[in-house]
C-alpha cells in the first residue's frame, strides 16, 4: 500500500474548542507531517523525521497548518445535488457532519460514498498513530487548501 506525507508550516494534533483559527490546539510542530497509510496515519511528526523514516513515500507540503479534519455542526450548505453538498463540506475542510444535519437518504448515501462520517454525537477530531487520517490544511486567511478524507485527498485548492 502506498504511503503519502502530508506536511505543512505547523502541524496541530488538534484545533481545541476554537476551531483552526486559534492557538489553542493541544500540541503542535512547526514543519509538521503526516504520514498516511490506506485509511490510517501511520506517523506523525517534523517532515525531515517522516522523510527519514519513509523514504519512498509521496510527499506533499502544504502552506498553512495541517490538522485534523472538522466536524461540521450546522446546516449542510445548498447545491443541487446531494454529491455536490458533500463536496461542499470538504471544501470547508469537514470530513464529518452531525447527523441531524444530513436529513436525507440521498445526503446521508452521497456522504457514505465519499467516506464523510455522519455522527450522531460528533466530538472533535483530533490527529493520532493508527487513527483514520481524517485531515485539513487551512492558510493563514482560515480558507480551506485541502482536505484528506480516510486517507484520500479529496479537495486541494490550487
Amino acid at each position: 500500500m502506498a504511503l503519502t506525507i502530508h506536511a505543512a508550516d505547523e502541524l496541530r494534533y488538534s484545533w481545541g474548542d476554537s476551531g483552526p483559527g486559534s492557538n489553542s490546539g493541544s500540541g503542535s510542530v512547526k514543519g509538521g507531517a503526516v504520514a498516511v497509510e490506506g485509511d490510517r496515519v501511520a506517523a506523525t511528526g517534523s517532515l525531515a523525521e517522516l522523510r527519514e523514516r519513509f523514504p519512498g513515500a509521496r510527499v506533499r507540503v502544504w502552506p498553512g497548518v495541517l490538522g485534523p479534519g472538522l466536524v461540521h455542526r450546522g446546516v449542510v450548505p445548498d447545491a443541487p445535488t446531494p454529491r455536490e453538498r458533500v463536496h461542499a463540506l470538504l471544501k470547508l475542510g469537514a470530513v464529518a457532519v452531525s447527523a441531524q444535519y444530513a436529513d436525507t437518504a440521498e445526503l446521508r448515501a452521497a456522504a457514505e460514498r465519499t467516506d464523510v462520517v455522519v455522527l450522531a454525537d460528533p466530538a472533535p477530531r483530533v490527529i493520532r498513530p493508527t487513527g483514520r487520517a481524517d485531515l485539513a490544511v487551512f492558510d493563514e486567511d482560515g480558507v480551506c487548501v485541502a482536505t484528506v478524507c480516510a486517507g484520500r485527498l479529496v479537495h486541494r485548492r490550487r
